[in-house]
């Protein structure tokens, strides 16, 4: 047997897909956490630079540096403490130093990222659609994280993510390159048909062009088959959430909610499970 074959086993390969999408979702902590700074950070350097002012003096800030820390005291993060999953129940959600609360959301991050490499190890094998989908699914994670905390989807990852749909399309990993191509075309048009017709009969922006290039990207690896089912499903998600938040938790209906999230849970769904849907469930609404 090859050095490397017993890692395409499928009782092995899973498992080391869901230890990679841990270490993954520790990352895509960072990124949540730091991508939108840096992003600010640039806006406020090119403003300076169009009125000729000097450039913000400000340190180095990127997805690397500087190390990781606590918020509330500054204490370094050390390897032992940055075990994903772990770490968090080992010091019961603390911070080590000066015992500060290290919120729920980071685990639950590390295990989605984990959990959804596994299911896709385990659901396409040792296979470039394995891969892709562990990436389709990270990104989601990560736009979600961003979109929740700054209604941001940074140009940074879908665009990428747009553009590896159709890369792994070229040999019809998730489908044909034509449906792929169509897919982004009629994605990116859809929402932003209903963008305008909503600000012209409200003279309100219901969205932003982030979820434009989000639903792009979902049609460049989907297909433009998967759109309708994408967009029902985080149409149906975003009025139920919608609804529920205005009734419990007193949300304003003048306050806007991100749709991103919906987006990319529905992207996720019809990646694993969007033929089965189509074929079992979407007969009951015709």
């Amino acid at each position: 047997m090859p050095a490397f074959d017993w890692l395409a086993q499928p009782a092995v390969f899973p498992w080391i897909a869901l230890l990679l999408g841990l270490c993954v979702g520790s990352f895509l902590n960072v990124v949540a956490h730091r991508l939108p700074r840096m992003i600010e950070r640039e806006w406020r350097a090119q403003c300076a630079e169009l009125a000729g002012e000097p450039a913000p003096g400000e340190a180095r800030y990127n997805l690397v540096v500087p190390r990781s820390a606590c918020p509330t005291c500054g204490h370094r993060i050390g390897a032992l403490e940055n075990i994903p999953v772990l770490s968090w129940l080992a010091l019961r959600g603390k911070c080590s130093a000066c015992g500060a609360p290290i919120g729920l959301r980071y685990p639950l991050i590390e295990l989605a990222g984990g959990l959804a490499a596994g299911y896709a190890g385990w659901r396409f094998g040792f296979s470039l659609a394995a891969v892709g989908a562990m990436l389709f699914c990270w990104s989601a994670i990560a736009l979600t994280a961003i979109d929740l905390d700054t209604q941001l989807l940074p140009d940074d990852i879908t665009l990428p993510l747009l553009w590896a749909g159709l890369a792994l399309n070229l040999g019809g990993t998730f489908a044909p390159l034509g449906a792929a191509v169509v897919g982004a075309i009629a994605g990116y048009l859809s929402l932003w048909t209903i963008y305008w017709a909503f600000k012209l009969a409200t003279g309100k922006e219901g969205m932003g062009y982030g979820d434009f290039k989000l639903l792009a990207a979902i049609g460049a690896w989907l297909g433009w088959q998967a759109l309708p089912l994408v967009i029902l499903l985080s149409s149906l998600v975003g009025a139920l959430v919608g609804i529920a938040l205005m009734v419990f938790a007193k949300h304003g209906r003048d306050k806007p909610i991100p749709f991103g999230p919906y987006l990319a849970a529905a992207g996720v769904i019809a990646l694993f499970w969007g033929p089965q849907i189509v074929q079992h469930w979407m007969p009951l609404f015709a």
